[in-house]
């Protein structure tokens, strides 16, 4: 098995030419302003631009408004887009139709009745990834959706009869993700804050480590 390696939050050449050259097959541009890792549309299609087809590109959006989703569609121009907020199967479909890009919805597992019902969106995504609930912050401040730093019950997967091609993501780590594909079965995984020294700050030997034990597994 052949494993896809998704870096995900990248806001630099450095980090993106680093995840590159050590193997990553995706790059993830999160645009979404309540995150660290957020990039404008402009500076995300400079990125886009400079990744050059050599790994495929994927546009993070969280319950973006139509006129948005189709302005950072048409200037960043990515392979995937990645949902990662409150979106329905109707709508991530119709940007798949409409849009001319291939479709992630990424899912919180809390426990196996979420992965019962991510069988909505068979036939209406190109891959679902499986992450970590967002945790429930004590201050009432809102969670983000992702890039927390959390891992859920991975044994949940085991057993799950996917429908839907699927990744894995939510606290992959250079020291666990091998263990987590071996685990699982993934064939993609995703990391964001486990190659970080700070949020939204990549540390580049991490990804080169992340890499590495990913492919080795």
């Amino acid at each position: 098995m052949t494993i896809q390696i998704k870096i995900c939050g990248l806001k630099d050449p450095l980090s993106i030419n680093t995840a590159i050259e050590a193997g990553a097959t995706h790059i993830g541009l999160v645009h979404f302003e309540k995150s660290p890792r957020h990039v404008d549309i402009e500076t995300a299609a400079r990125l886009s631009t400079m990744v050059d087809g050599r790994v495929k590109t994927v546009l993070l959006l969280v319950n973006a408004q139509i006129e948005e989703t189709g302005r950072a569609i048409d200037a960043i121009r990515p392979d995937i887009v990645q949902f990662h907020g409150r979106e329905t199967p109707e709508w991530v479909d119709l940007v798949r139709q409409k849009g001319g890009v291939e479709v992630w919805k990424a899912l919180g597992v809390r426990n196996a009745d979420t992965l019962a019902k991510s069988a909505r969106f068979e036939g209406k995504v190109d891959r679902l990834l499986f992450d970590a609930p967002a945790p429930r912050p004590s201050d009432g401040t809102e969670a983000l959706p992702g890039g927390n730093g959390v891992a859920f019950r991975w044994e949940l997967l085991k057993e799950h009869d996917h429908k839907v091609p699927w990744g894995l993501a939510g606290g992959l780590t250079p020291e666990n993700v091998a263990e987590a594909i071996r685990l699982t079965g993934a064939d993609l995984v995703d990391t964001s804050s486990g190659v970080e020294t700070s949020p939204g700050v990549k540390d580049v030997d991490k990804i080169k480590a992340f890499c590495q034990a990913a492919k080795s597994a």
